[in-house]
Formats: structure tokens, sequence, C-alpha cells
């Protein structure tokens, strides 16, 4: 069923919808394409309907290849800088067939056409005032930075446990001297601590550290731990569980799940003392865990960190590959951060070692237990590490 974008953009002309009765001059279109790849009202883009009158009435226009392909040259002919998305095709509006070019907004705005910024506040296309260049260009350093300080526009302070931030967080990462003196409220806190961004929209960091339900509008942001009775992935599952809520909660509850699969042994090391020994280090356990959960890829996959534990071997597999100048030759002596708003908080909450240790303390860890070095599987898009059992 071909969709009616009548139905779906509607029949007025808004910020994000311009119609045209017939092709308009080159100008035109390419002041709208800026204007819409702007996005001042963040829409998400906009679309320029052709063959549809001001009163939003579809026309006769005739419709052929050699248009369509001259539409869509118009955005890569020099004039437009930094070209965002786009695309030109045929489209029914109040069933009759139409052109629409969809322009997506950019991440690198402010976007110009002829050297001049356009923007679309509301149903008309005009110049853009100092104001409004001030505010794409800080949506530009806003889009170019890390993803774990965007802003989640989905998300409001009620989604974040303001009680976790007063009691455990803000003692973690503020001095005791500092909190003294600071007599901020918490709103100001939350900002500053990039928990929340000036408008008090919270961010990733914000909602992966003290976030009531991160997966809520992040979501990958869980751990999935499944036990195996076996050594395969065809074994029997005796114990599945998915593991949500922000790195504080999350924490607390995959050290109880990891506690209780482990087996202890008594070694007896002389005629009067015994030494308890389990199959893995908790401690090794802990970091590889937390280092997934610190370094994995929240910004494009919906994948969890995935925790599988067979009978002889554990392996922990995170999204995202190696980032920066971290690559699958040098990690165990380089350290970049894909997150790192939300390591520097880790590590603060003391879960990970921020500084690049982490694989050196895994492997000390796992030898004085007696288990095999740790194994590293590293590609483009995950990162698994796998540890075999003590002998």
């Amino acid at each position: 069923m071909t969709t009616d974008l009548a139905d779906q953009l509607g029949t007025n002309e808004t910020s994000s919808l311009e119609f045209k009765e017939s092709v308009p001059e080159r100008k035109v279109i390419g002041q709208l394409i800026c204007a819409f790849a702007n996005d001042l009202p963040k829409n998400g883009g906009g679309d320029l309907l052709i063959g549809v009158d001001d009163s939003g009435e579809p026309v006769k226009v005739e419709i052929n290849d050699r248009l369509l392909l001259t539409l869509t040259e118009y955005r890569d002919d020099g004039r437009v800088i930094d070209r965002p998305s786009m695309t030109v095709g045929r489209a029914i509006f109040k069933g009759q067939e139409v052109v629409r070019i969809r322009v997506e907004a950019s991440a690198t705005p402010p976007v110009r056409f002829d050297g001049v910024v356009y923007v679309r506040p509301g149903p008309t296309t005009r110049k853009a005032h100092r104001e409004d260049e001030r505010v794409l260009t800080e949506r530009r350093r806003e889009l170019s930075a890390p993803f774990d300080s965007h802003a989640v526009h989905s998300a409001a302070i009620e989604d974040l446990d303001l009680t976790l931030f007063r009691s455990t967080y803000l003692p973690s990462v503020v001095s005791p001297e500092v909190l003294e003196e600071n007599g901020r409220p918490a709103d100001l806190q939350l900002a500053s601590l990039r928990l929340t961004d000036p408008n008090g929209v919270p961010t990733v960091l914000g909602l992966l550290a003290i976030g009531l339900n991160p997966s809520a509008q992040i979501p990958g942001a869980y751990i999935q731990f499944v036990r195996y009775k076996g050594t395969d992935l065809d074994a029997p599952v005796v114990d599945d569980q998915e593991i949500r809520g922000n790195v504080v909660d999350a924490a607390a509850r995959l050290s109880a799940v990891l506690r209780g699969h482990l087996h202890t042994a008594l070694v007896t090391v002389d005629d009067f003392r015994e030494e308890e020994h389990p199959d893995y280090p908790l401690e090794a356990l802990r970091e590889i865990c937390m280092n997934a959960v610190m370094h994995r890829n929240y910004e494009s996959s919906y994948a969890p960190v995935r925790i599988a534990w067979f009978d002889d071997r554990i392996e922990v597999t995170n999204p995202g590959g190696p980032f920066g100048q971290v690559n699958a030759d040098n990690f165990e002596r380089v350290n970049d951060y894909r997150n790192p708003s939300l390591a520097g908080a880790m590590k603060a909450l003391g879960y990970v070692n921020r500084f690049g240790r982490g694989i050196g303390r895994v492997r000390a860890s796992l030898a004085r237990n007696g288990n095999p070095p740790a194994e590293y599987v590293v590609d483009d898009v995950s990162w698994s590490v796998l540890v075999r059992r003590q002998a």
C-alpha cells in the first residue's frame, strides 16, 4: 500500500514542509535545501513537494527521470556547503503523483547556499540572523562531541534517580571539600557534571550513570547473562537474565550473579593450611564486564553486552570494535575512549581503571588464580574476551 504524504506530512506549509506548484528556480530550491538541512526548529529536516499549490491541493506537473536527475544534482553543484543527505523521487499526495525532495537535518550546521545561511523557523525561508547562526554553531559543536555527552531529548529530569545522584554519584565524583562549599541546586550540579545539558535535558551519560531505566531511551544499555550446562550454544540453559539499570545498579546485580555461579575449591597449601580457589577470579570477571559496559557502542547498536558462561569458559562480547587510535594489533598497549565521560564516571565510582591498566590487571588476576591468559577476538564491530576455567 502506497503511503499518501498528505496523511504523513499534513496539508499545510510548516517549518518542515513547503509546497510548489511547479519546479521553482534553482536559487529557491538551494535556499530550501539549506534551510531544511539547518533544521533550526529541530524537526529532523524537511520536505519540498513539487506539484502542490499554496492551499495544499495537488496540481498536475510533468514528472520524468530527467527532471528527478536535475533536481538531485542541485545539491552537488558546489553551491550548498556542507552537503546534507537528500533524496528526490516520486510520491503520492492526495492521490496524485508529485515530486518529493526530502532533506535530512545536517550533522554539521550551519549549512550555506552561495555562502549564505538560510533557516526556516516557520512556513517561510529567510536568511539567518546572528543569533540563529550562534545556535547552529553551538549545535554543530554539540553534535561533534562524543555521543555520551549528547542530550537525549526524549528523556526528562524525572528519568534520573536524584536520590542515587545525591547519595552515591555526587560524593564519588566531587571532593568532600568542594561539596561542603558548594551550595548550588541540583539542576546546576547535574549540568556541571554533564548529566544534563544546560537546558536540563538528560544526557546519555546522565541516563547511563543515574537513569531509572536507561534502556528505555538507549535500547542497548543492558547486560544479557546466559549460563549454559555444557560447552556450546546447543547446551541446556540453566540461567538467563537481562541486567538492566544504571551502572551503579547494574554493577551490584552483576556482582551477585557472577558470585552465584562461581565454584570454589579448597586447595591444601601445607599440612596446616587450605586456601579457597574459585574457578575464575571475581576481580578479573568484574574488570572485563565493566570495561565492556564502558567501551561499548551505545550510539548505533541496540545489542547488549553479552556474557555467555559455559562449563569450561566465559565469553564476554560487547558491540563496538576498536575506537580512535586503538586497533586489533595495539590494544594491549594503546587506549582510547569511545565514551570518555562515562569512562571518567565509572573510574570515579571505582568500577574500572580508566588509564589503560585494565588488561594488565586481568592478566595478573588470572595468573594468580591459575587460569590461562585471557583470549581477545577483535573485529570492526565487536570485541570479545574469552576466559578459560582454572585447570
